[in-house]
């Protein structure tokens, strides 16, 4: 029995991602598929548009046999810790033995080159490195450039007969360029992670079609748009008093209908949440930190100037779009202080963050839903799983270790503030004590 893994958003589930589904069936012969989904909160430091389980239940009606919850410290987390997470979940459930993820390169033998020169980061590469940065360039910008320097050093001192053994190994094909976008970048974390934990998973990457991952243009008919399209198309939608408004049809068209379907019934297509949702939060939390005279550089991806500089801006008020905006310079990328903001609302310190990848980044599985169908799958994690499983909210102080504990209990208050921004726009909240796992038909 083959069972793939995905790692994953879902922001919102759209046709790529069934896509995916289906080639991790078709071509990778799975028989089960495990998703690991962020839950309220998501990498880009922003709340999820819909929640964790109306994303569940699309998931589920689209072929997915069962999902499990990435803990909120990093989901919300960098690029290496979001993957080093997925990995290490999906690792301890004891019945995941294949990674499937999509790339916008698909060459997985170049992705695996540079994955390994990443995991090495020789003297060289850390000197290049630390001198970008120091040059006020960000850690993406600054990384992508120490490596390109590092290739082509390493290129020039070769011998022909060491040139020749390193392109049998698959060196010679690590490429920088590959850290200029996306999916790449999360595809060379995931690597990195299989590698680091000398995991026995073996990595499969799919070639990402259609719209670019940050494309926000109307995509063409037969295109898959990005989640970036789909999320404006709501929030668009939604300033207008509808979800999915008539005259936004080509939304509806990048829906797959069963994840539409069970998206109607979980979520009554009634609450998307975004962004600036979370500007009076905000605004409150900083004043708050004002008259405490508190340090926010405690709190995990803020520097001590980036808290200096958010503090100085706080008595004037502002939309949390725009406060990143006003924090935004070439050191600091928009998603670097969206993350940063979305950790101190959520009260994520440095010290807890580092506390839990000490850890092994994952101390239990949730699992959000399964379908029926997936019973032997659930049976044989409760048997090989190296992690306490657990499917009942209730039950977590029974099961988990004290430190466990925390760490989920720290899930369930990002649960809760999701579900005010919810209850602040009408709606009734979900109560996540009684919130039972969602079973699929």
């Amino acid at each position: 029995m083959r069972t793939v893994g995905i790692i994953a958003e879902y922001n919102p589930f759209h046709r790529g991602h069934e896509y995916q589904i289906r080639q991790a069936r078709e071509a990778l012969g799975a028989d089960w598929i495990v998703a690991a989904v962020s839950g309220d909160f998501v990498q880009r430091g922003e709340p999820a548009v819909f929640d964790k389980y109306t994303r569940t239940a699309m998931a589920l009606s689209c072929g997915v046999d069962l999902v499990i919850e990435l803990p909120s410290a990093f989901a919300t987390g960098s690029a290496e810790d979001f993957a080093a997470c997925g990995v290490s979940l999906l690792d301890q459930t004891g019945v995941v033995d294949t990674l499937c993820f999509g790339s916008e390169s698909g060459d997985l033998s170049s992705l695996q080159a540079t994955a390994e020169l990443l995991c090495q980061e020789s003297s060289d590469f850390q000197d290049i490195l630390r001198g970008l940065l120091k040059q006020g360039i960000s850690f993406p910008a600054a990384r992508e450039a120490a490596l390109r320097e590092t290739i082509a050093a390493q290129r020039q001192t070769e011998s022909p007969q060491t040139s020749s053994m390193t392109a049998d190994t698959g060196r010679d094909s690590a490429d920088a360029s590959l850290l200029s976008t996306p999916n790449n970048i999360l595809a060379i974390e995931y690597l990195k992670a299989l590698k680091r934990r000398k995991s026995s998973i073996t990595p499969a990457s799919i070639q990402r079609k259609g719209q670019g991952y940050h494309d926000t243009s109307v995509p063409a008919e037969a295109a898959f748009a990005s989640a970036s399209f789909l999320r404006k198309s709501f929030r668009e939608s939604h300033s207008h008093g509808a979800i999915f408004a008539p005259s936004h049809k080509n939304v509806l068209a990048q829906i797959p209908e069963p994840a539409l379907a069970a998206c109607i019934q979980e979520a009554a297509l009634s609450a998307p949440v975004f962004p600036d949702d979370l500007s009076a939060q905000l605004q409150y939390r900083l004043l708050q930190a004002v008259q405490s005279h508190e340090d926010l550089s405690r709190y995990a991806d803020f520097s001590p100037e980036l808290a200096d500089r958010l503090l100085g801006l706080s008595l004037s008020p502002a939309g949390f779009s725009q406060r990143i905006e006003q924090l935004k310079t070439k050191q600091y990328t928009y998603t670097r202080i969206s993350r940063a903001l979305i950790h101190l609302l959520l009260n994520l310190t440095k010290e807890a963050q580092q506390r839990q990848k000490e850890a092994d980044y994952a101390a239990f599985i949730r699992i959000l839903g399964f379908r029926k169908s997936a019973g032997p799958l659930l049976n044989a994690m409760k048997k090989h799983a190296s992690l306490p499983i657990i499917t009942k909210t209730a039950n977590a102080g029974k099961i988990l270790p004290p430190q466990a504990m925390n760490w989920f209990e720290q899930d369930l208050f990002a649960s809760h503030f999701y579900q005010s921004l919810v209850y602040q726009k009408g709606r009734k909240m979900k109560n996540e004590y009684t919130r039972s796992v969602i079973l699929y038909p």
